[in-house]
């Protein structure tokens, strides 16, 4: 049977930071804190992820860099999450393609409001925002697999609450960068004619 709880949980974690999502997994279940997936055990994927996420936290806390290292994981953190939910939902044949589908479509909701958050972020020309974002999504992530691991129903009920704000942020930031994206282009317009 799947546990939906730490599919939601675990998928909503990873598009906020895949690899902190896969590490604190792997580290839970080879200390034998949680019944996690020998996948996200293995030595290998411990340290790819651990690069990784050392990587990720240089670069989510530096202006635009970061816009850049969401954009390339547009596709890399719903694909984890699948991945997640594949490795998860271990009784084979529809339970896997289940899991993929509620882990990947979690990650893509917290991947979409963080994407379109950063970027709304990073109209202010201080880094200080940067910084605070990225070390909120970084406990957000760790706090959320933990409480997947730890109470899965309260994870699904949380994990599902969140995506629902997800999609309203990211609707809302979205709208928003492309009414400020067209003032720009306008005000730029106006200006060239004018000269």
């Amino acid at each position: 049977m799947i546990d939906f709880g730490s599919l939601a949980g675990t998928g909503w974690a990873a598009g906020l930071n895949l690899w902190s999502a896969t590490l604190v997994l792997g580290i839970a279940g080879r200390l034998g804190w949680a019944d996690t997936p020998e996948a996200v055990q293995r030595t290998d994927v411990l340290i790819a992820a651990a690069v990784f996420y050392a990587a990720e936290f240089v670069v989510d806390k530096i202006p635009y860099v970061d816009n850049v290292w969401d954009v390339i994981n547009t596709v890399i953190r719903p694909v984890g999450g699948a991945l997640l939910g594949i490795a998860f939902a271990s009784d084979g044949g529809e339970s896997i393609i289940a899991g993929a589908l509620a882990a990947g479509t979690m990650a893509l909701t917290s991947h979409g409001a963080k994407a379109t958050t950063r970027a709304a972020i990073n109209m202010s020309p201080e880094p200080f925002s940067n910084i605070a974002a990225s070390v909120t999504e970084d406990v957000a992530s760790v706090g959320m697999v933990s409480l997947a691991l730890a109470f899965p129903e309260a994870a699904l009920v949380l994990a599902v609450i969140l995506a629902l704000v997800a999609v309203a942020i990211t609707v809302t930031l979205w709208r928003f960068v492309r009414r400020l994206r067209n003032g720009w282009k306008k005000r730029a317009q106006g200006f060239a004619e004018s000269t």
